[in-house]
């Protein structure tokens, strides 16, 4: 149980820092409340599951590879750039007032807050920080450990993106359509503002691994 809890505190304090995920799922679930800002959370939660499996079975030293990571910074910035024009485009669209049934596919925004969590800045982390302590625990009491610190790191993200959507969506019952379509914007500035932070690492990256084969 001690164990258990650690992690449990480890996954809120992962999932507490802004990021991509954060914005994309406080603008789902202003716009088309709890389900589906909650959709864009078990989308990056998917991917963090593989990443443990991932780790589980010994793969976590090919995300290592530089020729696997840089492409990935380039990769994350396509996705976030596109989800980020959208945002900003479709502002003023697919906006469901708190009293109306919702009309959008739970699975088209389960599918975008997979494409938010595919950024090598998430990888990157779970492979140099959680892939040395959940290995370590793994090399010290077997796999039953590995087990639960993995559960508990899951268990805290699903905290703290029940609490952040709980939130919004309480939020949302007192906001006008203008007010979300601005938050919106705001949005897709905020992801267009991570996209091209992952293209200058894509490109600091790279020329790095240049003068280092040089």
């Amino acid at each position: 149980m001690e164990l258990y809890i650690k992690y449990v505190l480890i996954g809120l304090a992962i999932a507490m820092p802004v990021g991509a995920i954060t914005v994309e799922m406080t603008k789902q679930g202003l716009k088309n409340g709890f389900i589906h800002g909650w959709a864009v959370g078990l989308g990056g939660m998917t991917l963090d599951t593989a990443l443990i499996l991932a780790m589980y079975f010994g793969f976590a030293s090919i995300l290592s590879l530089p020729y696997v990571q840089i492409p990935l910074w380039l990769v994350g910035a396509g996705f976030l750039a596109y989800l980020g024009y959208d945002s900003i485009r479709n502002a003023d669209q697919d906006i469901t007032p708190a009293d109306e049934k919702v009309k959008k596919s739970f699975w088209k925004t389960y599918r975008n807050g997979l494409l938010v969590a595919i950024s090598p800045g998430n990888l990157i982390f779970w492979v140099s920080v959680f892939g040395a302590v959940l290995s370590d625990s793994y090399r010290s009491a077997g796999k039953e450990s590995f087990a639960i610190a993995a559960c508990g790191v899951l268990c805290g993200i699903l905290i703290h993106d029940l609490g952040l959507v709980s939130l919004v969506s309480i939020t949302r019952k007192v906001m006008s359509r203008r007010m979300i379509h601005w938050v919106s914007i705001a949005a897709g500035i905020l992801l267009l503002g991570f996209s091209f932070y992952f293209l200058y690492e894509f490109v600091l990256s790279l020329w790095t691994y240049i003068q280092l084969l040089l």
